[in-house]
């Protein structure tokens, strides 16, 4: 087979499942209509019945004599069948002229008896009233799960046949249903059609900016029944709630370790795989977590926007901040269970439970060195490659720790922190001073 041939094969192939589902839901629409039309025209006759026998009413004339009774009808005009049938041809089409009609002046003839919610077409009330009697008609041949309208029962089918009609003309990815695909276009678009009336954001899903008004207007509709907490997403709400039951349905492939959350889940896998996806654009460092990344940037950007409300003072993340806020009142959380000393950061706790374990957790590649803090780890690789991060901003001096540097500072700044209690004579570092007080 020539390549024009298979390429002609693949586009038929490929326009063959769109068209197919076209035609079907063509036939299901037609099908629909023909039905409501039949019983439009059902109606009409009987309304048509009641007329003539309220305008040709029957006539009894009762003869006194003999007491027989002469019954005359009315005469009433003789109707072929060819008449009857225009009649009704008329009547269908008389059904459509006012559909028609109005769609064109938007006018809703329809109203439902409940809520006075109000339709243009008579289905579409049908359907509507289904939402207050709960009535399902159409019902899955294989779960046996029952929807109220058939285009749901259509969606639901492609779960159990895996069928995915919808396909993206730029990467090939399929989609179950064509609202995700038109959502999956705006990835490659960029395009943000939905817009905030308060701050004129503009989003690519609805329901982001449902989420996003929620922002302005502090609603949080959704709430715990255990704990009575409000939250303003029901995603959050779904996740808060395993706090309660301890539900862990997402489970690891390769380790079966299970997690509360999905994020969570793919945060744990890209510890089997290496995966680092987030990227500094500055000096190309990647993350296993976007979180890492943004707070990264903020060493080449100086950024530092959580503010102590106390004494103004900044800082670049947001633990930093809350570990501040206990030189403040003086909080110490976390507890040793060996020598019960208290310490401001969990960190700083898990830095000190090793000098009771001994442990040493964190091991040089290049000489299998193991050392029980991390920082500690950073400072001794340098040693191997000589990597110098901390420069002087006045003299561009580069030092391989930040105690190097802030050592260094002093030369310029003339700057003697450390003091003598019996001459009261200052230094510039620690051990100089020790060694003058001995």
């Amino acid at each position: 087979m020539c390549e024009g041939q298979t390429f002609r094969a693949l586009v038929n192939e490929r326009l063959a499942a769109p068209a197919g589902e076209t035609r079907a839901l063509f036939e299901r629409t037609t099908a629909e209509c023909e039905e409501e039309l039949r019983r439009s025209l059902d109606e009409c006759r009987k309304i048509q019945r009641l007329l003539d026998q309220i305008l040709s009413p029957r006539v009894v004339l009762v003869r006194q004599d003999t007491g027989q009774s002469l019954k005359r009808e009315s005469p009433r005009p003789h109707r072929s069948k060819r008449s009857q049938k225009s009649r009704a041809s008329h009547g269908r089409k008389s059904s459509c002229q006012c559909r028609l009609t109005h769609f064109q002046t938007r006018e809703s003839p329809y109203c439902c008896q409940v809520c006075e919610k109000r339709f243009t077409q008579l289905c579409n009330l049908k359907k509507h009233r289904r939402t207050h009697t709960g009535e399902k008609p159409h019902d899955c041949s294989i779960c046996n799960k029952t929807f109220a309208q058939m285009s749901y029962l259509d969606k639901h089918r492609r779960t159990h046949t895996g069928e995915k009609p919808h396909d993206c003309s730029i990467c090939n990815k399929t989609f179950a249903e064509k609202s995700t695909l038109d959502k999956h276009r705006r990835t490659h678009t960029g395009e943000k059609p939905y817009g905030c009336s308060i701050c004129n954001k503009t989003f690519a899903q609805k329901s982001t900016l449902d989420t996003h008004r929620r922002t302005h207007t502090v609603e949080k509709p959704h709430d715990c029944s255990i704990c009575n907490k409000t939250f303003a997403q029901k995603s959050t709400l779904d996740t808060h709630r395993r706090t309660h039951t301890g539900e862990k349905p997402y489970g690891c492939s390769i380790c079966n370790k299970t997690f509360a959350q999905r994020s969570t889940l793919d945060k744990h896998r890209r510890t089997h795989t290496g995966e680092r996806p987030y990227c500094c654009s500055v000096c190309q460092k990647t993350f296993t977590r976007k979180s890492y990344l943004d707070k990264h940037r903020r060493t080449h950007t100086g950024e530092k926007p959580y503010g102590c409300s106390i004494c103004n003072k900044t800082f670049a993340q947001r633990s930093t901040l809350a570990a501040h806020r206990r030189t403040h009142t003086g909080e110490r959380p976390y507890c040793c269970s060996v020598c019960q000393k208290t310490f401001t950061r969990k960190s700083y706790l898990d830095t000190h439970r090793r000098t009771h374990t001994g442990e040493k957790p964190y091991d040089c590649s290049i000489c299998n060195k193991t050392f029980a803090q991390q920082s500690t780890l950073g400072k001794h690789r340098r040693t191997h490659t000589g990597e110098k991060p901390f420069s002087c901003s006045i003299c561009n001096k580069t030092f391989a720790q930040n105690g190097e540097l802030v050592k260094h500072r002093r030369t310029h700044t003339g700057e003697s922190p450390y003091c003598c209690q019996v001459c009261e004579k200052r230094f510039t570092q620690l051990l100089t001073a020790c060694l003058r007080k001995g």
